[in-house]
């Protein structure tokens, strides 16, 4: 018997919050790389991994909260403890692998083509990991062509997020590529999530006996990915790289040359002093003082 299933039993709630956090966590992520880019070795790998936990917290978040609204209409739907966490930490891990090669290679082709393939391959295994750990009476089937659809559009999401971290310059570009991530990220899970089919049990089991609830488990998960990247929020918007913009904050520090300061005016020495025997005009001259008279005027 096949399953009545509806993703989305929220109406427009869950999806809209879902790409609403995609959005938040790709836009924190990009203006932490960018921020990694103009700092000392010191400081890089912590804006670095900060970044890729805002990225990566940022897709967990929204794949569960669209999850809130999947639904089976003859059996309940429950989680597995052990995989959902495995879900975020595979998620934070793979976008850092990316993370780290793009913030020290650059946005080389070779660079680029590794760590994109990497993370999207890394947050497709999110998604069905993650998928993985639903509990419903009966049994989970995919259609080979949505998920093909998703791991190459998780693989192309990776590589623009990845090119626009290292490559996108201001904050209303590094907006509107976040916009787009979004978009991506989520368009990939709803492509995955097309494909399912559960194909129900004969024998009837209780909730209890699947595992938790959506409202038991995924909310209470959910609020720690969600102070983070609040907390991580706080953390850009207060720094000078954003808040000063790039050219001020790119201005040299104690560069007085660098803000129209003339230099002090060296005095001209004396015309009967410095002069050599080899009619060379000593430093400081006048270029009229060597008219041309060779070392035998002398």
């Amino acid at each position: 018997m096949q399953g009545t299933i509806d993703g989305f039993n929220y109406g427009a709630v869950t999806p809209v919050v879902a790409y609403v956090m995609a959005c938040l966590g790709g836009a924190l992520g990009l203006r932490c790389t960018i921020r990694s880019l103009r700092t000392n070795s010191r400081w890089k790998p912590g804006w670095l991994a900060m970044g890729a936990a805002s990225i990566g917290s940022g897709i967990w978040t929204m794949h569960f909260v669209a999850m809130m609204g999947f639904h089976v209409q003859e059996t309940p739907v429950t989680y597995d403890l052990g995989r959902t966490v495995l879900s975020l930490v595979v998620a934070i891990v793979v976008v850092g692998v990316g993370v780290y090669i793009v913030g020290y290679r650059g946005a080389t082709g070779p660079a680029l083509a590794s760590a994109g393939l990497i993370t999207g391959l890394g947050v497709a295994a999110m998604h069905y990991i993650g998928m993985g750990g639903i509990r419903v009476n009966g049994r989970i089937e995919y259609d080979p062509v949505s998920v093909t659809l998703s791991v190459v559009i998780a693989v192309a999401a990776a590589t623009a997020a990845l090119w626009a971290a290292v490559s996108v310059r201001g904050f209303l570009p590094s907006l509107g590529a976040s916009l787009i991530m979004g978009v991506a990220v989520t368009g990939m899970h709803y492509m995955g999530m097309r494909g399912i089919a559960v194909h129900l049990h004969t024998i009837d089991v209780t909730q209890a006996d699947l595992g938790r609830s959506p409202s038991s488990l995924l909310l209470p998960m959910l609020i720690g990915p969600v102070v983070f990247l609040l907390l991580a929020g706080v953390v850009v918007m207060f720094d000078p790289l954003l808040v000063l913009g790039e050219g001020e904050w790119s201005t040299p520090a104690g560069g007085a040359g660098h803000r129209g300061v003339s230099p002090a005016p060296q005095a001209s020495p004396s015309p009967s002093v410095g002069r050599t025997r080899t009619g060379r005009t000593p430093p400081g001259e006048p270029s009229s003082w060597n008219d041309g008279r060779d070392e035998r005027t002398w």
